[in-house]
């Protein structure tokens, strides 16, 4: 996979091209854990100002490290634990400001100041978490927001279809 990012895109045009990259990889078949791996690369190498990102799986009701771009992470995550814990009890996108100012942030990297988190469901269907960390306060807006969430809903789509890193 060769990727060359173009210079001077505005954020919703990057969006669109991690849609682009990320629907490549899905084309290209294979493990769901090469392509969890090469989905984080895709993110990593696109969005500006992060120093995290990465995915955690739901396996017998907590969440457990998957491939990611980054320091070494915390390996499991209970439900409610954290602001990934969080998403995976409430089903909703966890966006903080100051990951500081968050009494249940768990710190995979100390130089870390905000954090957004997307779950990966379909339905009832919960199969994990998209985490990135950013060291810049309130890194993630709306826009960023709308287009994790659409690269989540890729990425839940190819890991259903394929069905077989998530079996137990």
């Amino acid at each position: 996979m060769n990727i060359t990012v173009p210079k001077g895109l505005k954020k919703d045009e990057m969006y669109g091209y991690i849609k682009k990259e990320l629907s490549k990889a899905a084309g290209e078949g294979g493990d769901d854990c090469a392509f969890l791996a090469n989905s984080s690369a895709i993110l990593n190498l696109f969005l500006q100002d992060i120093n995290w990102c990465g995915f955690y799986l739901w396996k017998k009701g907590r969440l457990v490290l998957g491939p990611f771009q980054g320091k070494p992470a915390q390996t499991e995550i209970d439900a409610g634990q954290g602001v990934c814990g969080t998403a995976a009890v409430t089903g909703a996108v966890q966006r903080v400001d100051d990951v500081h100012a968050c009494t249940n942030h768990i710190a995979c990297d100390l130089a870390s100041r905000s954090e957004i988190v997307i779950p990966l469901k379909k339905g009832d269907i919960f199969l994990g978490v998209l985490d990135i960390d950013s060291p810049i306060k309130s890194r993630f807006d709306e826009m960023d927001e709308r287009g994790l969430t659409e690269a989540g809903v890729l990425i839940t789509g190819y890991l259903l279809a394929e069905k077989t890193f998530f079996q137990d």
